[in-house]
């Protein structure tokens, strides 16, 4: 796995990176040697955010925490990652085995029906109309209805676009992109 830093309002200590790059280490088995993992670390008044992106053949795991101190907040994040990842075991694992018994042998691949995923179970499907506004007025509908996130259609591009309200208490807007 690659491990990029990131660093924005502080200098990160080599034996941060050095601690990091241990803790990241233990995931090495679920990923393949293309995964990429992205450490970003900023700095507001005297709160530090540590935030980790493992991004593997398209499948994507972010994990952030805020506290006092930036060890503080990796082991949280690492907390985090691993309970995703946990979850995701046997999903992660057969397409890692997979992708190397392709790589291999793809006509001698061993047979993996035997693996047991957990369904994904929708419960409920919901209809509705996606107006045009701006993310402004987006932001204040979904306040109104007192939602997490709200789709809409942005006026300005005509591309359905979603705002969603942030564990700090901002806003985020999610745009679809070509890549």
């Amino acid at each position: 796995m690659t491990i990029n830093f990131k660093a924005r309002k502080v200098n990160l200590r080599d034996s941060f990176k050095e601690r990091t790059e241990k803790k990241l280490k233990k995931f090495d088995k679920f990923f393949d040697e293309n995964a990429e993992a992205t450490v970003l670390v900023s700095l507001e008044r005297d709160r530090q955010t540590v935030e980790v992106t493992i991004n593997n053949n398209g499948m994507i795991y972010r994990a952030e925490d805020t506290t006092q101190d930036m060890d503080e907040s990796l082991d949280k994040v690492i907390d985090l990652l691993t309970r995703q990842i946990r979850k995701n075991k046997t999903k992660l694992e057969k397409r890692v085995r997979d992708a190397q018994a392709f790589d291999a042998f793809a006509s001698l691949a061993p047979d993996y029906d035997d693996v047991e995923e957990e369904d994904l179970k929708i419960v409920r499907v919901k209809k509705f109309s996606v107006k045009p506004m701006d993310p402004e007025e987006a932001v204040l509908q979904m306040n109104l209805l007192g939602h997490q996130f709200y789709i809409f259609r942005n006026v300005d591009t005509g591309e359905v676009n979603v705002v969603y309200k942030r564990k700090n208490g901002d806003y985020g807007l999610l745009e679809p992109s070509e890549d």
